[in-house]
């Protein structure tokens, strides 16, 4: 997976994995115990995601096109999020994730990946 850095209008700092694939896009973070604080995944060109076989709540982020936040949701296993209009992508973080509607993310590719 391809890793990159978001920065959020307050100075938060996500590092986040990138689902570039259709088959990493499909698993997210099933299997995973649970997502640390200050890591995130970002499912390019999604609209919407579920949380069935998920054994932890994570907080989504639903972006448009310019990584602007459209919504923040908490999200317990076996639930889902309906495609909006307007959504690009989401985001899927650990609760307690500093996001809210409105927040324009930047982001840049990690040092480590040039």
């Amino acid at each position: 997976m391809r890793r990159m850095v978001l920065h959020d209008p307050r100075g938060g700092r996500l590092d986040v994995e990138v689902a570039a694939s259709r088959r990493e896009r499909t698993r997210g973070l099933l299997g995973r115990a649970a997502v640390d604080a200050g890591t995130a995944l970002l499912l390019p060109g999604a609209r919407s995601v579920h949380t069935f076989g998920m054994r932890f709540d994570i907080r989504i982020a639903l972006l448009d096109r310019s990584y602007r936040v459209v919504a923040v949701r908490d999200l317990p296993p076996r639930r889902i999020i309906f495609p909006r209009r307007g959504v690009r992508h989401v985001l899927e973080c650990a609760l307690g994730v500093d996001l809210h509607e409105g927040d324009v993310l930047s982001g840049e590719q990690r040092a480590d990946q040039r």
